[in-house]
């Protein structure tokens, strides 16, 4: 990775900026007065096109992406060649090929890396759209589509919405290979689900929460290795044959360890420390003879092996306690250069930063041979671009190796380095967590300010690299020391930010929640600049709520990937089109019902009866649905819901004195066809009934058209709502106890009522 140039102390920090598409928005990250989102133009919209396998888009599971430059990965167990292994291996192949998700599962240190290794190399063939290598430490589940995506379309600066993410995804057939991934349970079935056409091998925690009924997922116990295997493994990396004392205590870890992998890579690097031991006493011994050979002393065999196996008894084993839990032992017996790093490592929560940071944080020249070391002893393994401590190393090393100091300076140096103009946002991406442990490593230590710099200077990077998940992490850490210094600007700038990250997850009320605060802010401040760019965002909320729909990901049901397996695709399709079959055929008959049951009460009723028992009027016509939008309307609009009310409400009844003059009247010409014009002298007088002739035998009649007037227009629209029997049986009350209109308020007449669209 290049590294910038220059003393970082003498430079100014520089904000990070630059566009990015989400969705249907276009973000503007790193302005001064904060992040703005406004609607994307069609023509400005990404067209993401899927990338073939020959492509380089994938690298090995938790390696090095091409953009951080060169790591030292160390002696790892991912390293090394399959030791038993192979029967795991053809199963897990045999599962694949038929379309199955498998979730694996074992002790920590058990070797689930390196099984995902072997598996991923081997699976390049079983599904047309290859293998799909990602990393899942520290991500989210949103983070995991994201990345899925980038792995499979060519997209740079684009996050889709939940709906086209699941339009995207439905046509990828791959085999996902994903390594210490963090959701669990119903998030992990949203991760299968917005892929059906994938099939995953996923490594979850050790304490994941059992799989649901009817889980893609099946699991895969992960077991220890036979003591034949722990045994060859030992002796391979400490690169010699193991004497019967070492097999016995090797014998005796195994036993206790169960067959762990990893504690038999860390038996090793502790016999690599004794034979250090070894060799010190074989040189000590050789100064003594040159310097003293005069002296009579004891007479040693002139073979060297003879004479280093005689020093090796004296150096003791180290005992079964030690061996249990050896990240102590293990850390004592490394070089000075190893063990700052290791400190560094324990001070940001387990987290190594790569090695071009080392020489600007803990003065280590040599970073690749430090993280080179404490890979080969166990302690560290690379992921996602960069190293952490081992499982359990942290909890153990944490008492031991206080911080002393090691971080200060680190969030003064990282706020440089994500605005400098050399370093690609790939880059950023690689060192999320890094920051992450800096930011909270300052916490702990009271240095809020540092802190809130090192924020402010990271979220829009984060942003710009989509990694949204570290984002919003950062946000929360720096609001939070933004209080603590007790600085309203900054904490505006914060709930800003926190905002447009909501718009851009399609969370509304969060996003009204944060902005308002930050308005309240700015406002009392008396930035006047700030209060515009938040007018701004929530008149996007507001005004172009309609815009951002809160779509959802497909969901599929539980079984195979459809697109390795594509029998499991006909089953649905032939249910689907029998179901639109079954209705179509329940609409059409409560359709005809309706029509005959409105035929029927408007020749046995007046027109004034079927207007006031008529519960929908003034709703239909009026402006229609009632449903509650995602996204609040503007205080000065008229919403759509107070043009119509339900049938529970007072003007749906009809018990109002006057009826709506758009809605109701055009329901009402087209519910009752003889209504007269009221706008005519002696309106009032003319609202008698009717009286209707009786209905031949099994016919229905209706009413006779007054002379002078003209016949209805043929309704073509969609039939109003019939009345039911129990407004029927309410209708004349309610008409009785109306006062009728008087000329003082006409109504529409029905030329005019007819004429507006039903």
């Amino acid at each position: 990775m290049s590294q910038p140039s220059g003393e970082f102390r003498q430079e100014a920090v520089r904000t990070r900026g630059g566009e990015l598409v989400s969705g249907g928005l276009l973000v503007g990250v790193g302005a001064p007065d904060g992040s703005e989102a406004r609607t994307c133009p069609e023509e400005w919209r990404p067209r993401p096109r899927r990338t073939g396998r020959s492509e380089p888009a994938r690298g090995p599971v938790g390696g090095v992406g091409r953009a951080v430059g060169p790591l030292a990965l160390g002696a790892g167990p991912a390293d090394l060649p399959m030791l038993d292994r192979e029967v795991d291996v053809v199963e897990l192949l045999g599962l694949l090929s038929e379309g199955r998700s498998i979730r694996l599962v074992g002790q920590a240190g058990s070797g689930r890396s390196a099984l995902l290794s072997a598996v991923a190399e081997a699976a390049a063939d079983l599904a047309p759209g290859g293998v799909v290598q990602l990393c899942g430490h520290r991500r989210t589940l949103p983070d995991l589509l994201q990345d899925l995506f980038a792995a499979t379309h060519h997209a740079p600066g684009y996050r889709p919405d939940p709906g086209q993410l699941a339009a995207h995804l439905a046509e990828v057939g791959a085999i996902v290979v994903i390594d210490s991934a963090e959701p669990a349970g119903a998030e992990l079935e949203q991760l299968l689900a917005a892929a059906p056409g994938c099939a995953f091998l996923i490594s979850a925690a050790p304490d994941g929460p059992p799989l649901p009924a009817g889980s893609r997922l099946q699991d895969h116990l992960v077991a220890g290795l036979s003591r034949s295997a722990c045994l060859a493994l030992t002796a391979r990396l400490a690169g010699r044959p193991l004497d019967v004392d070492e097999k016995a205590w090797a014998v005796d870890l195994w036993f206790e360890s169960e067959g762990l992998p990893l504690r038999f890579v860390q038996a090793a690097a502790l016999l690599r420390q004794r034979d250090v031991a070894v060799d010190a006493l074989v040189a000590a011994e050789d100064d003594r003879m040159d310097v003293f050979g005069a002296v009579e002393g004891p007479v040693h065999d002139p073979d060297p092996a003879i004479r280093e196996d005689a020093l090796r008894r004296t150096v003791p084993l180290p005992s079964v306690a030690e061996t249990a839990s050896p990240a102590v032992r293990l850390a004592e017996g490394l070089s000075e250069p190893a063990q700052a790093v290791l400190r560094l490592a324990v001070a940001l929560g387990g987290e190594c930063p790569t090695a071009p940071h080392l020489p600007a944080l803990i003065d280590v020249g040599q970073g690749e041979a430090a993280l080179a070391e404490l890979a080969d002893a166990g302690l560290a393994v690379s992921i996602g671009g960069h190293h952490r401590l081992t499982a359990g190393a942290q909890d153990l090393l944490a008492p031991h190796w206080p911080a002393r100091g090691c971080v200060d300076g680190a969030a003064q140096h990282f706020a440089w380095w994500v605005g400098h103009s050399s370093v690609t946002l790939e880059q950023i991406a690689a060192e999320a967590e890094v920051m992450i442990g800096v930011l909270l490593a300052d916490r702990t230590a009271g240095r809020h300010d540092a802190v809130v710099r090192l924020a402010r200077a990271a979220a829009p990077a984060l942003a710009l690299s989509l990694r949204w998940g570290a984002w919003e992490r950062v946000l929360q850490l720096g609001l939070e020391a933004a209080r603590q210094t007790g600085s309203a600007v900054d904490q505006a700038w914060f709930h800003h930010e926190a905002g447009v990250h909501a718009i851009c997850l399609q969370q509304p009320s969060r996003a009204i929640a944060e902005l308002e605060t930050a308005l309240t802010l700015r406002a009392a401040a008396g930035d006047q600049r700030g209060v515009a760019a938040v007018g701004r965002m929530l008149d996007l909320l507001r005004a172009e709520g309609r815009q951002l729909p809160a779509a959802a990901p497909a969901v599929a049901g539980p079984g195979r990937a459809p697109v390795i397996r594509k029998i499991a695709a006909r089953v649905p399709a032939r249910l689907k089109s029998s179901r639109r079959r079954r209705a179509a055929v329940v609409s059409t008959a409560v359709l005809t019902l309706g029509v005959l049951g409105t035929a029927v009460a408007m020749s046995f009723s007046g027109p004034d009866e079927v207007k006031g028992k008529d519960p929908y009027s003034g709703r239909m016509d009026g402006g229609g649905d009632t449903q509650e939008a995602p996204f609040p309307q503007p205080s000065g609009s008229t919403g759509a819901g107070t043009a119509g009310a339900g049938p529970g409400s007072p003007a749906g009844q009809g018990s109002g004195p006057q009826p709506s003059t758009s809605g109701s009247a055009s329901h009402a010409s087209s519910a009752s066809p003889t209504r007269r014009p009221s706008s005519s002298p002696g309106a009032g007088e003319s609202q008698a009934p009717q009286q209707s002739q009786p209905p031949a035998p099994g016919q229905s009649q209706p009413p006779v058209q007054p002379p002078g007037q003209s016949p209805p227009p043929q309704q073509t629209g969609q039939p109003s709502q019939p009345p039911t029997t129990g407004h029927s049986s309410s209708a004349p009350a309610s008409t009785a106890s109306s006062p009728p209109p008087t000329s003082g308020s006409p109504t529409a007449p029905s030329g005019t009522a007819s004429a507006s669209p039903s």
